[in-house]
């Protein structure tokens, strides 16, 4: 009976004892908070690289839908390569390709730019009915797209999710002066 008294004056004491109680709170729910944030910097991370390949297409196909190596030919200076460029521009941010690119691992061959292609180019007409706002009777399309496989911190591993591949693309009309 005594064991029994001292058993229930412990358990007594001990449940009203509020020292310590911040400490196994923080124990139990700093794990969780820890890996919750870094999934929240790695997917941050991710949106960012996305838009900078976003960023890098739109300023490719932007180039490659006003560009036009005829006139360069036509003035007697050397043919250019506009798809190319445009690949350049993607990638390092400026036509000579210089430079490290837009995103760490991101090359040119993972770009591809495709200038008025079969199958890219549009009656503005049909029927009657004006499908695209032209002075010319074809609305012809310029597509970059491009692909970066993604290398982050390795959190979103730890819930089952493998290695990414990012794809964009952005699409011009082809105005060419």
């Amino acid at each position: 009976m005594a064991m029994i008294g001292a058993l229930y004056h412990h358990l007594h004491r001990f449940r009203g004892e509020q020292r310590g109680t911040a400490l196994v709170e923080m124990a139990l729910i700093a794990p969780l908070m820890l890996i919750l944030s870094a999934g929240v910097f790695e997917f941050g991370n991710l949106i960012h690289q996305k838009l900078l390949m976003e960023a890098g297409l739109s300023d490719g196909a932007r180039f490659a839908a006003r560009c036009n190596s005829q006139l360069y030919t036509k003035a007697g200076l050397a043919a250019i390569n506009c798809a190319d460029i445009a690949s350049n521009i993607a990638v390092f941010g400026n036509a000579a390709g210089t430079g490290s690119a837009r995103i760490a691992g991101w090359q040119k061959a993972n770009v591809t730019v495709t200038i008025a292609a079969s199958g890219s180019c549009h009656d503005a007409v049909v029927a009657g009915v004006t499908q695209y706002r032209a002075t010319t009777a074809q609305v012809c399309i310029v597509r970059a797209a491009g692909t970066l496989a993604y290398s982050g911190i390795g959190m979103l591993s730890l819930i089952g999710i493998g290695p990414m591949t990012l794809n964009g693309f952005h699409e011009e009309r082809l105005i060419r002066f």
